[in-house]
């Protein structure tokens, strides 16, 4: 299984639409859909800080990762752009096999 975790500040007034966006059916998972080896998405909202978040998206290897990118690169990088909107940063907490 390869993991990719991220962790994100959201601005308060996009959170509806952040949960909306990154959650288990929400457009990153749609996205994600298209890719053969997509095993499932997932999205974490800390208990302390509300605005904190953490996705976890898990294919079935690194390949299948990397394939998707090929495939999708585009479509990739114009729905991170336009979901950029709803965070106030973003970082690449792990990436890896579990």
């Amino acid at each position: 299984m390869y993991v990719r975790v991220w962790e994100y500040q959201v601005a308060a007034d996009h959170v509806d639409a952040f949960i909306a966006a990154y959650g288990e059916t929400g457009d990153w998972a749609q996205l994600f859909q298209r890719g053969r080896g997509h095993v499932g998405t997932e999205l974490y909202r800390s208990t302390d800080d509300e605005p904190h978040f953490v996705t976890v998206d898990r294919w079935t290897d690194q390949a299948a990762w990397r394939a998707f990118l090929d495939e999708w690169r585009e479509s990739y990088d114009a729905l991170d752009t336009t979901m950029s909107r709803l965070t106030a940063s973003q970082r690449s907490l792990l990436e890896g096999t579990s």
